[in-house]
């Protein structure tokens, strides 16, 4: 079945994101409960306040079922800059060009959105995607040990001006 991107919020995509995050994570990092909380968390605050135009949201979808997506939360874009969060494809569908495909659509909207700023957070050794942060235009402007997501990690923030 193809793999296709749709955009918006999707019954269920809350709890598929949060798992895609925590399987991955837990794999690779030892994130547990703290980490899954945090993703289902963000997730609820960030769709409660939810405005079409302003954010967006990508899902990665085959068939039915939601293999991936990446988010872009405005609500402090002029202070702060533009919020990339909750960017993952599956285990299934890494490899295929998919994230990149997901990128594409949430830099379109910043860039149509006029956003000046865009920036995330990640953690050093994730090194696939931060080549793919770069080929976007990121670059790296801060790091430093830290636990946001339950377990020392060397964080990273990541920019894009426009």
């Amino acid at each position: 079945m193809a793999l296709t991107v749709q955009q918006g919020y999707v019954p269920g995509c809350i709890g598929r994101i949060t798992e895609l995050h925590a399987d991955y994570y837990s794999r690779l990092a030892g994130f547990g409960l703290h980490f899954e909380a945090k993703v289902a968390g963000g997730l609820v605050a960030f769709f409660e306040q939810y405005q079409a135009g302003r954010d967006g949201i990508w899902l990665a979808v085959e068939g039915s079922k939601i293999q991936g997506s990446i988010a872009i939360d405005g609500s402090h874009a002029e202070e702060e800059g533009a919020h990339l969060r909750w960017f993952i494809a599956s285990e299934e569908t890494r490899g295929t060009g998919i994230g990149s495909r997901l990128m594409d659509h949430a830099m379109e909207h910043c860039i149509a959105q006029g956003f000046r700023r865009v920036y995330l957070w990640t953690f050093e050794g994730l090194e696939t995607a931060r080549h793919l942060y770069e080929r976007h235009g990121f670059r790296l402007v801060h790091q430093q040990a830290g636990n946001q997501w339950g377990k020392q990690v060397n964080e990273q923030r990541f920019e894009r001006q426009a």
